[in-house]
């Protein structure tokens, strides 16, 4: 009897070996021996996936060259392929999975894991009815997580479904993709416009929402306005106050007749301190950390990207120091609260700040089982790092670490407790307010104390009472309206998460219900990773901003709202896991997205034709394409920057090339310069010869030939 364990990748199955008491490690295998496991048990894996869907020329030749009389590309029954370099790996799998006589599915726990461990099963052919299919389920990689996670395992067709829901998503973006992409490039060379314009199913809509953004940006015009407020003196000290309640006005005539209604002026007058009200506020510690809650404060804070924080927290999860990153909760069971409990002593020397951590009995605002549904919050694991093990992490490890750990134990902290007080100060018939903050306890904030910048300086007060006459200076200065702010790759994955509903607030994302996001949690970081790699979005000090390209492919897709609406995505998204539930079928779902690329195919040629808005943009894009093509212009010739070489275009003769490298040295603006007007440059540092070694050099033309100038 066979039992055969498929891991998602090497480093996972490493994990699992670790946790056991015996193995043997054979080619793309081990063998394992362990009480807790039956005899004859090999743990075998994949690399991701070792399955993917097959491009649209493996039905048929003809797709191999893009043309609109070849859509839409509707395969009756869709293929997969082992990619070459897989196909070793794959082999063994597959001779392990057919002589097993139980299955257990120990690929990564969520819909993406179920994907890549029942592709394989399926694809190597094997008759899954005839075996025993298992499912690990696991929200770490510790030794004592992996053992509980095998002595607990789950009925493998239970997870199916999620299988299903995650083909099906799969499946449909293929479906988008392939029909989309060559629909819009072919459309737009046929109007002048060069390169491959790429279409997703989430791609899109998260493109077209900082496009949005940028052209409200763009379009912004400022509106001055006029405030009235008044700097108090009481007591030998000043305060500021605005209006109460408060207004703006449009203009200074419009100020002028409230004034005079509520008989103030400009400048120094008498007042009274009408009313003096003083409240004790609490305030709690934040929510624990799902992944896109994370990656977001941790791009405000370091300005990391979303997929660079994934990897950091993947590789956290993989050195058994954090749980489970692909997670979209905020919650922890009782389970998991106790954990934390036991080893709250351990955990706090890692935080230089000694804190009382008093609150050890769970609550609601973060323990709620009912609320965890796949996994968890973010949270430490039982394994504790020493200060040695965490100096060895990356730096942006050493930060995601740091901050899931003090927000974990904040849970634990007293509330921020500070005295509120609010000033009303009575000046003719007109009412000012000032509100200002005591720390009366810093409880949890202790924990941030080196993180100023998320903490907002509010005003402390001086000490007034009811009835006290005070002197006030009215001010009515002139201020402009802002525009919005950019997109960051935290606020955008939030947008994302939201579905456009850009609230930045923790608490009113809690009230959203019900809300689906566009992508998943696993996704929305690489969707932005596909959208930066194709030239779409740039990223300039932290913001986001869509390039000429991704502006033309906007204008493109924005006539079609089902592409651009991330309201219709979340529709979608929420589709897809009515899957997962059994409430709807892989083939309703995919007819209703076979649909809309008919429809897409069908409409978009006449949208594109008679867009005014497109042609417009196309020439503004092919002029920014050549002003950014010129590297440099001398008297003596233009050079123009392509991907991988320059061309050398000069004033008379013939045009030639230079290369962008030389013996390993890139050649920059200095060099080239020197070589197109001089015909050599002055001595460089840092060629490289065949064998390693490091020379110094100058590099002379002879013609158009280049080469190296050892006088």
């Amino acid at each position: 009897m066979t039992t055969v364990i498929l891991a998602e990748k090497p480093s996972q199955a490493r994990s699992y070996v670790e946790a056991f008491q015996r193995s043997t490690k054979k080619q793309g295998y081990y063998i394992i021996n362990d009480s807790l496991l039956p005899p004859d048990t090999v743990i075998t894996f994949g690399f991701g996936h070792l399955v993917e869907l097959a491009a649209p020329e493996a039905y048929d030749a003809k797709y191999k060259h893009w043309s609109l009389s070849n859509l839409p590309i509707f395969p009756a029954h869709y293929q997969f392929i082992v990619p070459t370099d897989k196909k070793a790996q794959f082999k063994i799998v597959k001779e392990w999975l057919s002589k097993a006589d139980t299955i257990v599915v120990a690929t990564d726990s969520d819909r993406e894991g179920e994907n890549i461990a029942w592709s394989i099963m399926n694809q190597a052919k094997i008759n899954l009815k005839q075996k025993t299919i298992k499912r690990l389920w696991i929200n770490s990689l510790e030794k004592d997580a992996i053992r509980s996670g095998f002595k607990a395992l789950k009925d493998g067709w239970a997870f199916y479904p999620k299988y299903q829901e995650a083909q099906t998503r799969q499946i449909s973006d293929w479906l988008i993709g392939m029909n989309g992409s060559p629909l819009y490039t072919l459309l737009l060379r046929q109007n002048g416009v060069r390169g491959v314009y790429s279409i997703g199913r989430v791609q899109t809509p998260t493109l077209y929402m900082v496009y949005q953004r940028d052209q409200a940006i763009k379009n912004f015009k400022p509106e001055p306005y006029f405030e009235l407020n008044a700097e108090i003196l009481a007591n030998q000290q000043k305060f500021n106050a605005k209006l109460d309640p408060y207004q703006r006005f449009k203009d200074k005539s419009g100020l002028i007749v409230f004034m005079q209604g509520k008989n103030v002026e400009k400048g120094l007058q008498s007042g009274l301190i009408k009313d003096v009200q003083k409240q004790a506020k609490k305030s709690a510690s934040p929510r624990l950390f799902s992944l896109s809650a994370l990656q977001t404060m941790i791009n405000r804070r370091y300005h990391a990207s979303a997929a660079d924080v994934l990897k950091a927290v993947q590789a956290l999860y993989e050195a058994k120091y954090l749980s489970y990153p692909r997670t979209d909760s905020q919650y922890i069971t009782d389970q998991e609260f106790t954990y934390l409990r036991q080893n709250l002593a351990r955990y706090q020397k890692l935080v230089s700040k000694e804190i009382a951590l008093p609150q050890i009995e769970p609550q609601s605002r973060y323990v709620n089982g009912k609320k965890v549904q796949e996994h968890h919050a973010i949270i430490m694991t039982k394994t504790v790092p020493s200060q040695e093990q965490l100096a060895k992490l990356s730096k942006l490890e050493q930060q995601v670490y740091d901050l899931v750990l003090r927000t974990t134990l904040a849970m634990f902290a007293d509330p921020y407790e500070y005295e509120e007080t609010t000033i009303i100060t009575q000046v003719g018939d007109a009412n000012f307010k000032a509100t200002g903050k005591v720390p009366t306890k810093q409880g949890w904030q202790a924990l941030f104390d080196d993180h100023k910048a998320d903490q907002q300086e509010v005003a402390t007060l001086p000490l007034v009472h009811q009835g006290d006459q005070v002197q006030a200076n009215l001010q009515t200065p002139q201020k402009e309206t802002t525009p919005p702010v950019p997109f960051t790759e935290g606020t955008l994955i939030t947008a994302m998460k939201t579905a456009g509903k850009t609230l930045d607030d923790e608490e009113a994302q809690a009230i959203l219900k019900d809300v689906q996001g566009i992508g998943t949690s696993a996704t929305r970081a690489n969707v932005l990773e596909v959208l930066k790699k194709r030239g779409y979005l740039v990223t300039e000090k932290n913001k986001l901003h869509v390039s000429e390209a991704g502006i033309t492919l906007c204008k493109a897709v924005e006539l079609e709202p089902l592409l651009t609406s991330p309201e219709m995505t979340a529709k979608w998204e929420q589709a897809l896991q009515q899957i997962s539930t059994e409430e709807r079928t892989p083939d309703n779902f995919l007819n209703q997205i076979k649909k809309f690329v008919a429809k897409l195919i069908a409409d978009v040629p006449t949208q594109l034709t008679g867009s005014a808005a497109i042609k417009q943009q196309i020439n503004h894009q092919q002029q920014a394409q050549k002003a950014a093509e010129v590297f440099l212009e001398t008297p003596q010739a233009t050079v123009l920057n392509k991907q991988k070489f320059y061309i050398v275009k000069p004033k008379q003769g013939e045009s030639f090339t230079l290369p962008k490298k030389w013996s390993s040295k890139t050649l920059g603006k200095t060099a080239i310069k020197a070589l197109v007007t001089k015909g050599k440059t002055s001595k460089l540092k840092g060629f490289k010869s065949k064998k390693g070694k490091s020379f110094d050099a100058k590099l002379k033309l002879d013609g158009h030939k280049l080469s190296f100038d050892f006088d």
